[in-house]
């Protein structure tokens, strides 16, 4: 496994302290947040899941807590828009420049608008996937929304 990915080259360059967290991926998991949270030891509601989204047609993305639900209604009034829907898992691959379970916010292949669960700025540090499956990077979720120029909204149901 390489630590060295465009979601870590996006973070070193923009100077956010943040360390590195390899796990054991299961790709047959359920949930695979709630897998990528056990394997780590962490609470689920410091291990955020990236969700690529549809805003009215829109790409988007979404950082929730991997315990949580993402609320469509919750995350359209985020983005300002009417409507929201999940993206085809094929799209946000060719999209990011990710694979399923291993999408990152960070150094996506094309820029889109971020939105962070709110309640999730109340830890003081989370778990966010690296851009890669089995990686996840730990960093302060305010310099997560920074650097990602972030929304920071209730997204959960």
């Amino acid at each position: 496994m390489s630590r060295t990915t465009r979601a870590t080259q996006a973070l070193t360059k923009a100077g956010i302290v943040h360390d590195l967290h390899a796990y054991i991926y299961d790709p047959g998991a359920e949930r695979v947040g709630i897998q990528a949270a056990e394997a780590l030891g962490e609470d689920p509601a410091r291990v955020l899941k990236t969700l690529m989204i549809e805003i009215d047609g829109k790409p988007a993305c979404a950082v929730i807590p991997s315990d949580r639900e993402l609320s469509m209604k919750r995350a359209a009034a985020a983005f300002g828009g009417k409507s929201a829907q999940m993206m085809k898992p094929a799209d946000a691959e060719r999209l990011t420049g990710y694979h399923v379970g291993g999408i990152s916010p960070f150094g996506q292949r094309r820029t889109v608008p971020v939105a962070i669960e709110a309640a999730a700025m109340e830890q003081a540090l989370v778990y966010i996937n690296g851009g890669q499956r089995g990686l996840q990077v730990r960093l302060a979720p305010k310099d997560a929304a920074g650097v990602l120029r972030a929304i920071v909204a209730p997204l959960v149901g």
